[in-house]
């Protein structure tokens, strides 16, 4: 099954926790802090694969997570940092964040690999806070949660070039005919379903991939029909081979039909439209195709169509007019660049935000007041903070209300009016306002 665009969630790993231990060792008096760090979380990695050609291996699953790192030990052990999550997509694959709907990474290469969510790092163990004023530190750090991120994921197929048209214009017949691919190919309308890809071989040396593309017909950049689920294929190719029934066998126009495949690739994307066209006159071969060429000529040339730089008449049962296409073909696409789909990628990760005092927007943490009177504080920072605190000792939490203070916590709370009984919530964590 053919899928081109899927939305799942991944997490990378948290870091391990770091340890409150001491030395016992017999004889060594005073031995002093020895607990170790914690291991580094895990990433979530993406790399090209560029034997697949589907997103199908995410259809169903929903969810990926990288392996939590260790916890560290006595004796100052560090503990194991948990290998990354290495997850295989195909080339042309886009990356989206769904909370902004921006994209974070476009893979497009052989072998390439982008890492998505950075896994947390290991928690320092209490051999860190030991100072001259408190040698035996009962605090140790937890391991930093991994970033989490909700995706989609888009397949734009890497071809050269796009074959667009009406349903039944001749492009699967043409693919099969100047390609080894085996498109199925039938006298009703939307037998092409999925895209389909094909390597043209060039007596010059000059080989390229080219695409068919299920039929389009107006409306379809709103969705109608087939082509609105598959017109970002088009977007990465470089030339495109405007495929036009010049028969008139089902009564349509030619220069109808090419006015209206070119108003919907504009519709759905205006810098389609900047890509250079070659017409391809499909269907030469039958009574009436010449003379409707000639009208299509004197149509073009009247409206001026500045999108228009060859026609070149072709017949795919006959081979009339092929070599010349495939000449042209490449010629265009040797001095026709690529035209990159995205262009500028926000940084691979869960967003960092910068507080600044200035900019109320930017605190580094919200105050508010539920329906019981509860205080609920909440914020990336501070519940990342909160997190990494071991609230088994009394220590860690000392530290982490000394961290509230230095944030301006307890200014906001006064502020705001909170009184000493008061109940403050950070997650799930509730603890007595005391002024």
């Amino acid at each position: 099954m053919f899928v081109d665009q899927v939305q799942f969630k991944v997490k990378a790993g948290k870091g391990g926790d770091g340890m409150v231990g001491f030395r016992r060792e017999k004889y060594v008096p005073n031995g002093g802090p020895s607990g170790g760090d914690g291991g580094h979380g895990g990433n979530v990695i993406f790399q090209v694969d560029s034997g697949m050609s589907t997103l199908m291996d995410f259809k169903y699953k929903k969810v990926f997570k990288a392996e939590n790192g260790g916890n560290g030990a006595n004796k100052k052990m560090t503990g194991a940092s948990a290998p990354d999550l290495v997850i295989k997509v195909p080339e042309g694959t886009t990356v989206y964040n769904q909370a902004t709907d921006q994209p974070i990474a476009d893979l497009t290469k052989p072998d390439e690999e982008v890492v998505i969510a950075k896994g947390g790092r290991g928690g320092r163990g209490n051999v860190h806070f030991a100072t001259a004023k408190n040698s035996a530190p009962e605090i140790a750090e937890n391991g930093e949660p991994g970033e989490e991120l909700d995706l989609s994921l888009q397949l734009r197929l890497l071809a050269d070039v796009g074959l667009v048209g009406f349903p039944s214009a001749g492009k699967s017949t043409l693919l099969k005919t100047i390609t080894n691919s085996k498109p199925k190919v039938a006298q009703y309308h939307f037998t092409t379903l999925v895209p389909n890809l094909g390597i043209v071989r060039n007596d010059d040396g000059n080989d390229f991939v080219i695409a068919d593309l299920p039929g389009l017909i107006e409306g379809a950049s709103q969705g109608v029909g087939l082509g609105f689920a598959f017109l970002r294929h088009i977007q990465r190719t470089r030339v495109i081979l405007h495929v036009v029934d010049m028969s008139g066998v089902e009564g349509r126009d030619p220069y109808d039909d090419y006015q209206k495949i070119n108003a919907e690739l504009e519709n759905f994307d205006p810098q389609l439209l900047e890509r250079p066209q070659i017409i391809v006159a499909s269907k030469m071969d039958l009574p009436d195709s010449a003379t409707n060429l000639e009208h299509f000529k004197a149509e073009l040339a009247q409206h001026d169509d500045q999108l228009a730089r060859k026609i070149d008449p072709i017949s795919s049962v006959t081979h009339q007019g092929l070599t010349t296409l495939i000449r042209d073909t490449g010629a265009l696409l040797a001095e026709t660049p690529k035209f990159p789909v995205v262009s500028e990628l926000e940084p691979v990760g869960a967003d960092e935000v910068v507080y600044t005092a200035e900019n109320e927007t930017t605190s580094p943490f919200t105050l508010q007041r539920d329906e019981d009177g509860v205080w609920v504080i909440s914020g990336a920072k501070i519940e990342r903070l909160f997190k990494m605190t071991n609230t088994d000792h009394a220590q860690s939490l000392m530290r982490f209300t000394r961290q509230m203070r230095g944030m301006g916590i307890d200014e906001a709370l006064r502020n705001a009016g909170a009184k000493d009984g008061d109940l403050v919530r950070i997650l799930d964590f509730t603890f007595d306002y005391v002024n």
